[in-house]
């Protein structure tokens, strides 16, 4: 199979066909991460669970263990989806499979977070003051809250590791929702801590302690839900493409307007960069200079060597065009020799 033609076949291919092997390999590791993370939290819930008690901040951690399912799942669902090729239906593939995972888990933050802000302040205006009682552990007696500050600090300690293995991942992968998982995982050790800090002041009598920290922990869980929904929102609504972490505005956005102004024909050129998930649709709105009537053999070389600028250019459309629209064009149209 020629060049060519292995190119167009990858444009018009599922997900996995769209990432190189270096990448496959990539998401490989992570599914496997992902699948640990799955077996990992689940005997966390079920030990936090048996222990939380009556304390709020305990309860509050064990939902966030439970809400923490869901980025993992919705990365394994996305992950089956996009595999799918493209049909009439679906001309553009099964992509955007991962921005739907991202929106679902964002939106099972912001409510359970919501939900616990809720619980955790109504606990604290009623003057609830949850008690920890006395258990017998091999014939002698201990304060449950002991076994509570146990559990909670071995329980940071998988996710964390996790967390950092996968963020290297994501960025490998330009994946929002591993990101977002990765980011969740990071940050367990700071609810392990809060917890904590929760359960000794029910220990010395700060009954408000245990209510104040579960409040900490679900406004980390609303944090978590804004911000990943603002980011799933953006990319579904086609916002310009941003990296990986939604700091800054994807480099390749300036890169492909840039290229396709260095071709000897073009005089202007904008393009519109759309996150699919792992990959980018480029739509390259071009002016060729006065006198130039390019060849499809000319447009043709020009889509290639946008794809060839780097493998998350999945699919390129070139569209020439007589000028650039005010609305269309950036602060700086890119042009030929700038």
């Amino acid at each position: 199979m020629s060049p060519r033609s292995a190119r167009s076949e990858a444009a018009t291919g599922s997900g996995r066909d769209a990432l190189p092997e270096e990448q496959q390999q990539v998401l490989r590791r992570a599914i496997r991460l992902e699948w640990i993370t799955i077996a990992v939290l689940s005997v966390t819930i079920a030990v936090v669970g048996v222990v939380t008690g009556q304390s709020q901040a305990m309860k509050a951690a064990w939902l966030e263990d439970m809400l923490s399912l869901l980025p993992p799942i919705a990365f394994l669902v996305a992950d089956r989806r996009i595999r799918i090729g493209p049909d009439r239906d679906h001309p553009y593939g099964h992509h955007r499979s991962i921005g739907v995972a991202h929106l679902v888990a964002a939106i099972a933050l912001l409510a359970m977070g919501s939900f616990l802000v809720i619980d955790s302040v109504m606990g604290l205006v009623k003057v609830e003051k949850p008690p920890i009682g006395i258990v017998v552990l091999f014939g002698h007696p201990l304060w449950a809250g002991w076994l509570m500050v146990i559990v909670m600090a071995a329980s940071a300690v998988a996710p964390v590791i996790l967390g950092r293995k996968k963020l290297k991942l994501a960025e490998q992968l330009h994946d929002k929702v591993l990101f977002a998982d990765a980011d969740m995982n990071k940050a367990d050790w700071s609810t392990a801590v809060a917890t904590i800090i929760g359960v000794l002041g029910i220990g010395i009598g700060l009954w408000w302690f245990d209510a104040a920290a579960a409040i900490i922990v679900s406004i980390s869980i609303l944090r978590d839900g804004f911000k990943n929904l603002r980011a799933a929102v953006g990319g579904l609504t086609d916002a310009r493409a941003r990296t990986y972490d939604e700091k800054n505005a994807h480099p390749l956005t300036r890169e492909v307007e840039q290229r396709a102004a260095e071709t000897s024909w073009v005089d202007q050129a904008v393009g519109r960069v759309r996150d699919q998930g792992h990959v980018f649709h480029v739509e390259m709105f071009v002016v060729p200079k006065p006198g130039q009537n390019p060849s499809v053999e000319q447009f043709t070389e020009l889509r290639e060597a946008l794809c060839d600028l780097d493998w998350k250019i999945h699919d390129v459309v070139v569209v020439p065009v007589p000028e650039i629209s005010r609305r269309q064009a950036p602060a700086e149209t890119a042009r030929h020799g700038r």
